[in-house]
């Protein structure tokens, strides 16, 4: 799926998952989330507002890894595109998407069938 990142000021805020990712790849059962990032691995809760129209995940540790992406060569708070692909049950991957737009966005497993494991 692709997700994209969010703004407050110059400093990114979290991620923007979007409403029908949200009703695609998550159980409204599942209250955090495993992000793998790089080497690093972190769980981030998911507010009552994430399934109530404001599909967003917050979490410091994940505004600084993506900070340290330098993901600044856009102009300032253009959303930068990431894919977030399943990686597990309540997990996920982080991953950047290539300029021309292909990226690695294979799934490791059915939403469906993550879904129903859920």
């Amino acid at each position: 799926m692709v997700v994209k990142t969010q703004y407050e000021g110059h400093r990114v805020s979290g991620l923007y998952v979007g409403v029908n990712n949200v009703r695609r790849y998550f159980s409204k059962r599942t209250l955090e989330i495993e992000l793998q990032l790089d080497h690093l691995r972190i769980e981030c809760g998911l507010t009552p507002r994430f399934w109530e129209g404001q599909p967003e995940i917050h979490d410091p540790r994940l505004c600084d890894w993506l900070e340290s992406k330098q993901l600044h060569d856009r102009p300032c708070r253009t959303p930068v595109p990431l894919a977030m692909i399943p990686e597990g049950k309540n997990c996920f991957r982080l991953a950047s998407i290539s300029r021309n737009g292909a990226g690695k966005l294979r799934q490791s497993q059915d939403p469906a069938t993550q879904e129903d494991a859920a």
